[in-house]
């Protein structure tokens, strides 16, 4: 057994500039020295054993003149140095020095001082030489009767571990045990003897658990644990027992320690599948939450939440809980409350939507008041998101949530109220029967909107919709007021002359001389660079919009200007109003254009939205039928094309999770009997504290089992030659944040390799944990060496070394073989995710280091090319299958995936098909990616460099 697999007890750390001491200088230390120096000496002594030195002169010197010394310091020292120092003569024979030692023990385990006797019991679990226990067999059972409960406990702890590892010294130990639990009332002596009655005789744990099984709730949370744990085992190795102890489960739910309740849940989940029992686990788990306060707790019992909700019959339980899981709300991390909106939008359905609608829409307004949080705008937008989504599936509740929604259009927070925006065309476009209600509060708000973008987004959608002759004319009204006074131009030139009037302005500053780029002299007047910031907010929106030099908006102007110009004569009968409404639709885009060709805005106006108002302008100006057609008819109907094709995707994908979730069983599967099912074969029945176990030790044997195709073979990975004296292959096994090597070392030649050792050293983000210790191989012998790994973050890491070993009865020095470099994959830790576009453009401008890669590739089609670099570097594509559909010679792609470590990376592909080079042309073009750390982006420009090529095997 190696040093990974054994627990390891004792771990010191080194300081490697210092300069070893000598065995001489030490050994006069320990036989002269003070006891400071002792102390001292001693643990030097410790540390060089731990780093692979002998010293077999020093045994004799610490017995003679340490160990009869009474200081505590030196006792616990001393328990140190006789776990790690050799006890046996290298034929396997105990040293004849050890008695000594042994004797000690005993008078140790007989000292009044409580400590030395409990550190002496823990001790004694780690000694693997019966013959050494043996003698001290009467004092350990004497220490069961001790009056502190420190010595009682640590005492069934030695007899447990002696028991187990050699049964013959105490084979009354469960009898005894039981007795010392009967009549114990420390809490932590009645667990330990508990926890051992469970793992050495389990009909024993059960006839004590089965007098006091009333009394369980008075017992403390460490024993109710480990009773917990004994319930489980005992029902899922026999079923039939389950109904004697559901009770008991059900009556530790409502144990006051947190711990106890979450695993009384976790076990009764997997004892019955009654609803009962599942709403109670679920209570048991919402109160957990709510009661809590750290954040990872919250997090970890709410994936067990959204673990039950998987499970089809389950799910209906819990969708009579979902006000409860909405208590939930009230934690302020953002986390928490975006995993809780999504169960409960998993779990809604027609029963419960219009309660949901009522608490989300009392949160909405809550976070209207609070702006000290940086999070409120976000969360915020996921309520936003939130109501959307329930809208969508429930249109009845439309109507409910719109007007609270509506309000968010004139909140600062560009992104809530671009989320409501979005929710809002998509309403009015698909519910006729509000469209009146939403262009009444929309007409309402319309003044207060703060930001262009949302500005630019209602106008299109009121100039869409407007079909009334009086929303008609509120739509112009609104436009005027927010333009202001027209003409503009003359308008802010008068304006500016009313400032010159008042004179504490002009005599601001003096007149400043400025160098322009070509060298000449610029002068700028005091009045221009002081303009009174009051005006500046007295302007209306719409003017201030384009003052700043935004003439996007005012192209979107236009265009909704034509709309009801077009539409407003379809309804009005009279010429004269005709021509009225059409002249000051056509005067408000002329001043617009002329401010925008003037030099009062910051920015002038773009050629590209001149086009766009002149457009309007001729448009208004001949209103021919096509035209008519066009801006009234097409835009509509492109807009539900886009709105039903994004619907189609969104069921499309809870079809696919749905169908991920119902297990389809094959007409010829076989049918498993749980009577006739060995026990190895209860998958669905796997031990949840072993598993939870082996989890938490990095240890996942259990996936690998199940998975035939992830076979240990396919990830090993040969680090010497066949001809070297010593043969080496390494599986390297990743998990999460731990890599574990399991390097199989073979000796090949005819000798004993004596202190074989493999040292490993890393390149990157990757930290050995401990040194393998070393090994002796005999001739043609085989062993296997385990080193753990820790990683910090999404790199590239390398790992190689040698091992070096000495040939028995050879004088010369020791031999090395050199191993080859392991290099550990980045994609072990990328995963695809998903974000909205505005979050992937955010990103994207936030993130500090691009890695552009050109194309280099084998691959003629870009589909292909773009499917092979997805599943080569586990990123997720964010374009819609529909926008890549279709070939027209080149393609652009958004690319996305987390890493466990939470680091983001995006990837942008613009790829195209060189069509004259001819059809087998391959694909050319750049990847972009973009990350905040360097090593992520080095690192994925690495990985796809490496995997651009198809390989033809």
């Amino acid at each position: 057994m190696t040093a990974a697999e054994n627990v390891c007890y004792t771990l010191i750390n080194v300081a490697m500039d210092s300069e070893p001491p000598t065995e001489i200088s030490m050994k006069a230390d320990l036989e002269k020295g003070d006891i400071k120096s002792k102390t001292e000496a001693l643990k030097k002594v410790i540390i060089m054993i731990l780093n692979g030195e002998k010293l077999p002169g020093l045994l004799m010197t610490i017995i003679r003149f340490v160990l009869p010394l009474q200081d505590h310091t030196i006792k616990k020292l001393l328990l140190v140095f006789w776990e790690i120092v050799p006890k046996t003569t290298p034929d396997g024979k105990l040293l004849q020095e050890m008695i000594l030692v042994c004797d000690a023990y005993r008078k140790d385990l007989q000292h009044p001082n409580e400590f030395i006797r409990g550190s002496t019991l823990r001790f004694l679990c780690k000694l693997k030489e019966s013959e050494l226990l043996e003698p001290l067999m009467p004092a350990i059972r004497a220490c069961l009767e001790h009056r502190h409960s420190y010595v009682r406990r640590n005492a069934v702890l030695a007899i447990y571990t002696i028991y187990r590892n050699f049964e013959n010294l105490i084979p009354d130990a469960p009898e005894l045990i039981h007795d010392f639990l009967v009549n114990e009332k420390d809490a932590s002596c009645k667990r330990n003897a508990f926890m051992m009655l469970i793992h050495a005789d389990q009909d024993r744990a059960l006839d004590y658990l089965s007098t006091c099984i009333d009394q369980v709730h008075t017992f403390g949370d460490i024993l109710q644990l480990v009773i917990v744990e004994l319930i489980y085992k005992v029902c899922h190795a026999n079923p039939s027992e389950r109904a004697r102890f559901i009770r008991c489960i059900y009556n530790l739910l409502q144990s006051s320690s947190p711990a106890v309740k979450y695993e009384a849940a976790g076990t009764l989940v997997t004892l019955s599948s009654a609803p009962t029992a599942i709403k109670a686990a679920a209570q048991c788990y919402i109160d957990l939450i709510i009661k809590e306060s750290d954040n990872n707790v919250k997090l970890i019992v709410l994936d067990r939440l959204i673990e039950l909700k998987e499970h089809p019959t389950h799910e209906r339980v819990l969708q009579d809980l979902v006000m409860d899981i909405l208590r939930v709300l009230s934690t302020p991390d953002l986390e928490v409350r975006k995993k809780t909106l999504q169960l409960a939008l998993d779990l809604v359905s027609s029963r419960n939507v219009e309660e949901l609608v009522i608490v989300l829409k009392k949160e909405v307004i809550k976070t209207n008041n609070v702006t000290e949080h940086e999070d409120t705008d976000k969360y915020r937008q996921l309520l936003v998101r939130t109501l959307h989504s329930c809208s969508v599936r429930f249109p009845d509740m439309a109507a409910n949530v719109i007007p609270v929604l509506m309000e968010f259009l004139s909140d600062s927070n560009e992104a809530a109220a671009a989320d409501v925006l979005e929710f809002v065309r998509e309403a009015i476009q698909r519910f006729d029967n509000l469209r009146p209600l939403i262009i009444e509060k929309m007409l309402e708000v319309f003044h207060a909107i703060k930001t262009v973008k949302i500005y630019r987004g209602a106008l299109w959608i009121l100039g869409e919709y407007c079909n009334t002759k009086e929303d008609i004319q509120s739509v112009m009204t609104e436009v005027r007021r927010s333009l202001g006074e027209i003409p503009i131009v003359e308008n802010e030139i008068k304006k500016e002359a009313g400032e010159v009037k008042s004179e504490e302005e002009v005599s601001v500053a003096p007149t400043q001389k400025l160098v322009t780029e070509m060298g000449t002299y610029a002068t700028q007047s005091a009045l221009s660079s002081s303009r009174p910031s009051k005006k500046d907010e007295d302007r209306p929106p719409l003017r201030g919009f384009m003052m700043d030099g935004d003439f996007f908006v005012a192209a979107a102007l236009a265009t909704t200007l034509t709309k009801v110009a077009l539409r407003y004569v379809a309804i009005v009968q009279d010429k004269r109003k005709h021509n009225a409404f059409i002249a000051e639709a056509m005067l408000i885009m002329a001043t617009i254009l002329h401010l925008g060709k003037s030099s009062l805005p910051k920015k002038p106006i773009t050629d590209d939205d001149v086009d766009r108002i002149s457009l309007c302008l001729k448009v208004l100006s001949e209103c021919s039928p096509l035209m008519n057609e066009i801006f009234n008819k097409e835009c509509r109907k492109s807009l539900s094309h886009m709105l039903s094709v994004k619907l189609e995707e969104e069921k499309l994908s809870q079809k696919k999770e749905s169908e991920k979730r119902s297990v389809t069983v094959q007409a010829d599967d076989p049918i498993s009997f749980m009577q006739l099912t060995a026990k190895n074969e209860m998958t669905s029945k796997e031990d949840q504290f072993q598993l939870s176990l082996l989890a938490a030790m990095g240890n996942t044997q259990r996936k690998e089992a199940s998975n035939p195709l992830a076979s240990k073979l396919n990830k090993v990975t040969q680090l010497t030659g066949f001809s070297d004296p010593v043969y080496a292959e390494a599986y390297v096994h990743v998990n999460q944040y731990d890599i574990v090597l399991d390097v199989l070392v073979v000796n090949q030649t005819s000798d004993t390799l004596q202190n074989c050792t493999l040292e490993l050293a890393t390149l990157g983000d990757l930290k050995l944990v401990e040194k393998p210790s070393p090994l002796t191989l005999a001739p043609h012998d085989f062993a296997n060496i385990k080193a753990n790994v820790k990683v910090a973050s999404t790199e590239n890491g390398i790992i190689f070394g040698n091992i070096v070993y000495d040939v028995s009865g050879a004088a010369s020095d020791r031999n090395c073989v050199v191993l080859s470099d392991i290099h550990i994959d980045i994609m072990d830790y990328i995963q695809p995710a998903s974000c909205t576009d505005a979050e992937f453009r955010q990103m994207w401008a936030e993130f500090e280091w691009e890695n552009k890669v050109t194309v280099n590739t084998n691959i003629i089609d870009l589909n292909e090319y773009l499917q092979h670099i997805l599943k080569s570097t586990n990123m997720k594509c964010l374009t819609p299958e529909k926008a890549l559909s279709g070939f027209c010679g080149f393609m652009a792609a958004n690319l996305y995936a987390r890493s466990i470590f939470g680091e983001d990376a995006l990837a942008n592909v613009s790829i195209e098909k060189p069509i004259h080079l001819g059809p087998d042309a391959p694909v050319n073009g750049h990847i972009r990616i973009r990350a905040k750390s360097q090593g992520m982006a080095l690192s994925l420009g690495d990985k796809i460099n490496l995997s651009q090529k198809k390989s033809n095997v």
